[in-house]
């Protein structure tokens, strides 16, 4: 597959901007339900299906800046980084979810408590869970997002190469690199549920500091293995996979078409 032109460090943060807020806003119900679901309240109590929009002020705040810098990040060092294949692809993914987690996971800890209600009447919209998050946690609640992150991204360029050669195209458009993005993210999103469940269980723990240390990952990990059984591990993985799988294709679909069609061509 021939090399595109390469983008720049702006094209890429307005490539990455249209993608992330297009899935976010498309599929936060899915999320919402998956949310509930992974929820120690249960999903009933966590509000069932009332409310799937609660929290989506946050998204929109998050969701476009957040997926903006992890591919200006991870384009910028595809480039550079003086390896190549997989590790070249996975180095730069992981560096760029980081740097992504910075402006992303904020947000995503307020949208998380508000879907769920966990921070009752005074969290009901994202401003009041905001300022909730910021009095107890400050920037708090960064988990590994790496995993997945390193999964997704070789395989979709894999993908990408392989159907190329395939189909014989030089350059994949942006339907089938969305496809290829549908597939890699499936199965890095199956993969990944577990760690997922641990994230989601960190997000909805409202203990400040006045009530003890909070338990470390291993402990909390242990503690839903013995207490809730492994099936509690994979709480919500068939919304969460399908979600990811369409999501997958709608964001590196929507990045690729932004980015051959409106900005490389401009």
């Amino acid at each position: 597959m021939a090399d595109r032109p390469q983008p720049s460090f702006v094209q890429s943060l307005i490539a990455g901007g249209a993608a992330g807020t297009s899935v976010d806003l498309l599929f936060f119900p899915i999320d919402t339900v998956k949310t509930r679901l992974q929820s120690p309240q249960g999903f009933v109590k966590a509000g069932g299906f009332r409310g799937i929009y609660k929290g989506v002020g946050s998204v929109v705040v998050g969701s476009s800046p957040g997926a903006a810098v992890f591919f200006a990040t991870y384009d910028t060092l595809k480039r550079n980084l003086p390896v190549h294949g997989p590790l070249n692809h996975m180095i730069a993914a992981s560096f760029g979810e980081v740097a992504a987690c910075l402006v992303r996971v904020p947000t995503e800890v307020i949208k998380t408590r508000t879907q769920t209600s966990s921070y009752g009447a005074a969290g009901k919209s994202s401003w009041g869970a905001a300022k909730l998050v910021f009095a107890n946690h400050g920037w708090g609640g960064l988990l590994p997002r790496i995993p997945f992150t390193s999964i997704q991204f070789p395989l979709y360029e894999l993908f990408k190469v392989q159907l190329a050669k395939k189909l014989g195209h030089k350059t994949l458009p942006a339907y089938e690199a969305a496809a290829c993005g549908s597939v890699a993210g499936g199965i890095a999103a199956a993969l990944t549920t577990p760690l997922d469940v641990l994230k989601t269980r960190v997000m909805l723990d409202t203990r400040n500091g006045a009530h003890g240390p909070s338990p470390s990952l291993v402990n909390r990990f242990r503690t839903i293995y013995v207490t809730e059984g492994w099936k509690a591990l994979f709480a919500g993985v068939v919304p969460r996979t399908l979600w990811i799988s369409a999501g997958g294709a709608v964001f590196l679909g929507m990045y690729e078409f932004t980015m051959n069609n409106l900005l490389l061509q401009s």
